[in-house]
């Protein structure tokens, strides 16, 4: 016909368009073995390529070779599963199936999303072309390509197919609709039976490592090239099987169960991730040498320390404490002894923590056994006089260590060096009560101190460091202490800020505090006020009208803190039980004696004396060991402030916590034996 285009021939099998040379007439074995075989229905006009007869001629030599061998039937045709050979391709069947789903056109020269030309292109994955299946509902063509830098963890990043055109039904053929099915199958089968920590989604990562998915990310990228795939698990999930062993404590059994592999695996991954932690994570975010002196002064030391120590510019403040891994006892009993602690009472061992101001874990050593050999001071002369970790480079004159009494025994070799140490005030030998100066500075130091317990708090919130650990398990301790500070100083929030402005105004008001005396003792040790019971009455509703009333943000600035406030509520349970006594001077309204029962000790109740005004609470002081300071106040003084001038005037009158002894019984409670002789009823009678 005139003006009208080439004729177009076509495979019937491949669907390729052919060249005279290439065409060839289908045969009418050729033509059976298609429709029983590909269900490929041919009509005689049709032709096939040179290509598909010969993968047709190869299959029928390789068939005839099996079925002398192995059949008798003269009809048998091997399948298409049945009939691979070395250095042949099964062919496939033609894209005869019409799905209603949303699909690209192939591009081989092409890049799939940004057109552009090759030859630096990649070939897209069948994983990433089904991810984008899953999360979009867009089929990619097999053998599609695309630029490198759209491929982020070998899956195609998910804005890439914004602007890529799409076609709305798709063409398959019957061995990609089966592979589709598989892998949706398989898929299924994941989320079903076991964890897989490349299908969660962004909560149940929270849940059961207690980070965010972008943080998981973040640390996978860190050691992406440390930890590799295996037939049992992904590289991914190796890394959340470490990671759900320490946040939640559970055993390699259970841990097993969950992720539908052995226990010999779970084992592997758990060793795998922590080598690859060690070497590519925890160097970069723990140790002396992740951190620089400027860092830690400029960014991780608060105010408020600054001032309360009078702490020169260019100088660090470093807080340290020993904290606690509980170990099962060893039958090897030179170890048991040493592994053993007469304080806790139990083996254990003993890393040594040295944290900022702020809380950011500076380092970890050891850990160390337990034995009187090594208290906090002996491990702390350790790491002094044996440089571990270069500790000596780092440190400098006029550094600051704030520190408990258990490190009383480093003052000498700390003073040698030159390095100022903060520590709590000793009660001398016949002493009850620490002066008021005393109690004021070991309150500075409490102040400071309390961010290392918070951040041994932190590690024990991984709940495998709170388990009693098996003794093979030693090896690795210390390995996993630094594995979970590391991710603690990169994505957790400082235990607190260390550019508050808060900060400068309460070191100023505690410094202006710390030059006052108890003038509220002098007072009740003049006029005997804790001997003359006859000065006092029992309170009334009348007595207390004048007492002040307070708001919590002036009680957090009466005390100097929150700790006191905390535990207000289970002191004023026990008065509402009746082991608290308040009474009213009888000649001055505005001084009151209260007994107060002390929480350790069921045989110590203490005295203390509050006086007060309309506006304000003026003074007070209490017999307890650090009841005369006058920067802050005990908690006894505290708990009684607080329901005074706050909890009383509250609408909900519930304190404290329930207590449950309700639930127990008492083996001290045995009712007294009733004297036969004193019963009225005849016992004969009653045998009758």
């Amino acid at each position: 016909m005139p003006g009208s285009g080439p004729k177009f021939y076509a495979c019937a099998v491949c669907k390729k368009r052919t060249k005279p040379k290439e065409r060839r007439h289908i045969s009418k074995p050729i033509r059976k073995y298609l429709q029983k075989r590909l269900f490929v229905d041919v009509k005689d006009n049709e032709i096939i390529c040179n290509k598909c007869r010969h993968k047709y001629y190869a299959l029928e030599s390789s068939s005839f070779t099996r079925k002398d061998s192995n059949h008798s039937d003269p009809d048998y045709v091997p399948s298409v599963s049945t009939s691979q050979s070395k250095g042949t391709k099964t062919p496939t069947s033609p894209p005869s199936v019409s799905l209603n789903i949303k699909t690209t056109s192939k591009t081989h020269s092409r890049c799939l999303v940004c057109k552009r030309p090759g030859p630096k292109l990649v070939v897209l994955s069948s994983e990433a072309r089904f991810n984008v299946f899953i999360e979009q509902n867009v089929l990619i063509p097999a053998g599609s390509r695309c630029c490198p830098v759209h491929i982020h963890e070998g899956l195609l990043c998910s804005d890439s197919l914004e602007n890529v055109p799409i076609i709305e039904t798709a063409f398959l053929n019957r061995t990609s609709v089966l592979k589709l099915i598989k892998h949706l199958r398989e898929i299924c089968c994941c989320k079903q039976n076991k964890l897989n920590f490349d299908v969660l989604n962004d909560v149940e990562y929270e849940n059961l490592t207690g980070l965010s998915r972008s943080q998981f990310d973040d640390v996978f990228r860190h050691v992406a090239d440390k930890i590799y795939n295996s037939p049992s698990r992904s590289s991914r999930t190796t890394l959340g099987i470490f990671l759900l062993k320490m946040k939640s404590g559970l055993s390699n059994k259970l841990l097993s169960t969950l992720f539908g592999i052995s226990k010999s695996s779970v084992r592997r991954a758990i060793v795998a991730t922590k080598h690859a932690m060690m070497r590519g994570f925890v160097p970069l975010y723990l140790g002396f040498e992740s951190i620089t002196r400027e860092d830690i002064i400029n960014h991780h030391t608060r105010p408020l320390a600054k001032s309360l120590f009078d702490a020169n510019d260019g100088k660090v403040i470093l807080v340290l404490d020993g904290t606690y891994v509980y170990i099962q006892k060893s039958n090897n009993f030179s170890f048991q002894r040493r592994s053993y602690s007469m304080h806790k009472g139990r083996p254990l061992v003993k890393p040594m923590v040295i944290v900022t101001t702020t809380g950011y874990f500076v380092t970890v050593m050891g850990p160390y056994f337990a034995d009187s050999k090594n208290n906090d001071a002996s491990i702390l002369n350790h790491m002094l006089k044996t440089n571990t970790e270069e500790i000596r480079d780092f440190i400098q004159e006029d550094d600051i260590f704030v520190v408990d009494r258990g490190f009383r025994d480093s003052l000498e070799l700390l003073q040698d060096l030159g390095i100022r140490v903060e520590m709590p005030s000793f009660l001398s030998k016949g002493q009850k009560q620490m002066t008021c100066d005393d109690a004021n500075n070991s309150r500075f130091v409490t102040k400071i101190r309390w961010v290392v317990e918070s951040a041994n708090a932190r590690i024990k919130s991984w709940k495998y460091f709170n388990h009693v650990l098996p003794t093979n398990q030693i090896p690795y301790i210390g390995d996993y202490i630094r594995i979970v500070c590391a991710i603690c100083n990169k994505y957790f929030k400082p235990l607190c800020n260390a550019d508050s402005d808060d900060d400068s105004r309460l070191a100023s008001k505690m410094r202006a505090l710390s030059s006052n005396a108890n003038i509220l003792k002098s007072y009740v040790e003049d006029n005997n006020l804790e001997r003359r019971s006859a000065l006092w009455k029992p309170v009334d509703d009348s007595s207390l009208q004048s007492f002040p009333r307070f708001n919590e943000e002036q009680l957090r600035s009466l005390t100097c803190g929150v700790y006191q406030l905390k535990m207000s509520s289970s002191y004023i349970q026990e008065h509402l039980d009746g082991n608290c006594e308040i009474h009213v001077h009888n000649d001055d309204s505005d001084l009151i004696r209260v007994r107060i029962q002390s929480r350790h000790t069921s045989s110590r109740k203490y005295l203390l004396w509050i006086r007060f005004s309309a506006a304000d609470i003026e003074a007070w002081y209490c017999k307890c060991r650090a009841g005369e300071r006058v920067v802050g106040m005990c908690s006894h003084i505290a708990s009684v402030v607080w329901y005074l001038s706050y909890a009383r005037h509250l609408q909900c009158q519930k304190f404290g916590v329930h207590n449950w002894g309700e639930y127990l019984a008492d083996a001290g409670k045995i009712p007294e034996t009733i004297d036969e002789t004193d019963s009225d009823t005849d016992v004969s009678v009653i045998e009758e």
